[in-house]
């Protein structure tokens, strides 16, 4: 999916000073370069995946719990990885980690094109997001390092607008690639963006460290985190083909819950935690990260489902299918610096309560379009509104998790927040898929139990069990009607889970209402957040 989550690198940065390498002029601009080549290729990938799921589906004969896993294994280890990576790159050097992190993400790039079954894209979906784990938070630790305080504002606001830009145009072009290429080649580009990111890494950027970094990273911490999260994945999305009751998905959900209490476990007595605990004892912090929870699991869920909606019930293209989220992008991206304004007028509170609700409206909305129609009646206002929600909520969440905690732990505040939005996606695409198969199948049912079905409309109905794919129309009049009972099921199957992530989204919005104090403008360490990506 798009994802509108600001970096805020404050921190980061501030540290990144403390480790600098006294980089020349001559080599600022390579460090830019480099930063922002590594950035976009994590950043459009994540971005261009889920208008190629349709395609990889059918090409794959895969199942959609198998579709999940393709997004959901990227992003379990982006999330479980992300803070041990910037720590990573502070401890042994940022260029060295950078470069590590690129090298990993182009080989399992071409691991992910060439992959012949959907097990084996998986597994390269797991390691390619132990690249981004690595590359992304160096990538901004090396602007810091290269640039002084006094120029450092314009380099981060090149390599933002730059990384949004990249990530917004990233689902046209990548649909496009899918409708005349094939879905492998949104893969196969990866590499020849990695091999001159290496070189420039190699050749013109100088190392550099935190001299007041962690001896020793919370390695156990990360593996336990990493374990719960797949495990609680695991069960959510087995749940589908197997059911609540089975014997394998309750000891997976049962061992994700052991696993992540031994995390919390780790934190408390780990002299180096990933998650500091006490951190979670300020009431805005911890307000703004079940805000971010809900949100970002109510647009990651409902961004899953859309490429399917629109290519499978309104005819797009791949290409048209991206070219879809761009009135969402383009308001995000030209309305994010304007809504920082809104936090030094109203503060945190009203923001925070208000775009939510409006994100929820245009969610709610995209339930109400039938099969076909054009796309500036059914989903151009929709996804204009749930930009401008965002857009609302975006900078005041950014700056509200900097401010909840002390200046010292913004850099580690922030990493958390942007975790927990992974996670978020990651879980809520878990769940909302078993969701959706389940209703998707009992539709099929009913619709079928409505008709006089022939043996042959049947046998076609149920080899289209576990997956979101309706059929073609054309040929005879049996393929007709299965493709009717098909359409309107996977219709059901989408209203129910935007309906769910409208929800989400609004209770979002209610813990804001009851954490986040504070209506009047407050001083801000963070006036601008950066454009998102």
């Amino acid at each position: 999916m798009i994802n509108p989550k600001a970096r805020p690198c404050e921190e980061l940065l501030a540290r990144s000073v403390g480790g600098g390498a006294n980089c020349t002029k001559r080599q600022q601009p390579w460090v830019l370069a480099a930063a922002v080549l590594g950035s976009t290729m994590a950043y459009v990938d994540e971005s261009v995946v889920n208008v190629a799921l349709p395609a990889m589906e059918k090409d794959l004969s895969a199942s959609l719990a198998a579709m999940q896993w393709v997004v959901n294994a990227y992003t379990l280890s982006l999330a479980a990885l992300l803070l041990t990576g910037g720590a990573a790159g502070d401890r042994f050097g940022r260029r060295k980690i950078f470069a590590i992190g690129i090298t990993i993400f182009g080989v399992t790039s071409l691991a992910c094109g060439f992959a012949s079954n959907a097990a084996l894209l998986i597994a390269a979906r797991t390691a390619q997001g132990l690249g981004a784990a690595l590359l992304i938070p160096c990538a901004l630790a090396l602007i810091g390092a290269a640039y002084g305080e006094s120029e450092r504002g314009r380099a981060i606001g090149i390599w933002s607008g730059a990384t949004a830009i990249a990530a917004g145009l990233g689902p046209l072009l990548g649909g496009w690639l899918v409708d005349h290429w094939s879905w492998r080649v949104i893969f196969l580009i990866n590499p020849v963006l990695a091999l001159p990111t290496l070189w420039i890494a190699i050749r013109h950027i100088p190392e550099s460290r935190d001299a007041m970094a962690q001896q020793r990273l919370d390695w156990q911490g990360t593996l336990l985190a990493f374990g719960g999260l797949a495990s609680l994945a695991y069960g959510l999305i087995a749940a589908s083909g197997r059911g609540w009751g089975d014997g394998l998905v309750l000891s997976s959900l049962l061992l994700g819950v052991v696993l992540l209490a031994g995390f919390l476990w780790q934190e408390r007595r780990s002299p180096n935690p990933m998650l500091p605990p006490g951190l979670f004892r300020s009431p805005m912090f911890s307000g703004v990260n079940l805000l971010t929870l809900l949100l970002y699991g109510a647009l990651g869920g409902a961004f899953f489902f859309l490429p399917f909606a629109f290519i499978q019930l309104h005819g797009y293209s791949a290409a048209g299918a991206g070219a879809a989220f761009l009135p969402f992008t383009l308001v995000l991206g030209l309305l994010s610096r304007w809504s920082g304004g809104l936090l030094d007028r109203f503060g945190p509170r009203w923001p925070l309560i208000g775009g939510p609700t409006i994100t929820a409206l245009g969610l709610l909305l995209l339930a109400l379009p039938g099969a076909g129609g054009a796309y500036w009646t059914t989903f151009f206002l929709p996804m204009l509104i749930i930009g401008f929600g965002m857009a609302v909520t975006v900078a005041p969440l950014t700056t509200s998790v900097l401010n909840a905690v002390p200046a010292h732990q913004t850099g580690v505040a922030s990493g958390i927040n942007n975790a927990v939005a992974s996670v978020a996606s990651l879980l809520a695409v878990a769940l909302l898929g078993t969701i959706a198969i389940s209703v998707f199948d009992r539709s099929l049912d009913r619709h079928l139990d409505l008709m006089v079905a022939s043996a042959e409309i049947r046998h076609s109905v149920e080899a289209l069990r576990g997956g979101l794919v309706v059929g073609p129309s054309a040929g005879s009049t049996a393929a007709a009607t299965v493709h009717r009972v098909a359409e309107e099921s996977l219709l059901d199957t989408f209203r129910l889970v935007v309906l769910i992530a409208a929800g989400m989204a609004l209770a979002a919005s209610l813990s804001a209402a009851l954490t986040i104090r504070g209506s009047g403008a407050e001083p801000t360490r963070l006036q601008k957040a950066p454009l998102p990506t």
